[in-house]
This record gives C-alpha cells, sequence and structure tokens, in this order.
C-alpha cells in the first residue's frame, strides 16, 4: 500500500494527458520506484488517472463524507451498516 499525495497525482495525470497510459506508468515508476511490475504501474496509473479529487468540504476537524469501500464506511461493531455499501 502507498499513499499518492496531491502533486504526485497531478504529475501522473499529466503525463496520462500528454503520453498516454505508458507515459503515465514511467511517471508512476519515476515517482514510486519500489513499483517495479509495469502491468501494475499501467493498471495503478490508469487508476489515478480516473480519480476525482478530494474535497474539502468538511470543516476542520469533522468528518468528511467517505467513499464507499473505505474502512469508515464498513460496519463495525459500533457502526451501523451504510446504505450502499
Amino acid at each position: 500500500m502507498f499513499v499518492v499525495s496531491e502533486t504526485e497525482a497531478a504529475a501522473i495525470l499529466a503525463a496520462f494527458d500528454q503520453g498516454g497510459e505508458l507515459s503515465a506508468a514511467v511517471e508512476l515508476h519515476r515517482l514510486f520506484p519500489g513499483i517495479t511490475d509495469t502491468a501494475q504501474a499501467r493498471f495503478l496509473a490508469r487508476t489515478i488517472a480516473g480519480l476525482e479529487p478530494v474535497a474539502d468540504s468538511a470543516a476542520p476537524g469533522e468528518a468528511g463524507p467517505t467513499r464507499p469501500g473505505s474502512l469508515a464506511s464498513r460496519p463495525g461493531p459500533d457502526r451501523p451498516p451504510v446504505c450502499g455499501a
């Protein structure tokens, strides 16, 4: 698992827009040298290019909306199930 910052995602998206999937995979390799499998890098580049930016709609200290499938949206002993999850 790894975290992609807004800056890194923008660089990968720019490479994707300018040169396509392979260019985005090369940029991903440059930014994350631990990803050595080209097929995986291409998949990850497509995934990153398809993501929408996270909205800063929540006030500081408040929980914002969660993505379906995220850990916060999963039911647990102290959390009821989320509709649509």
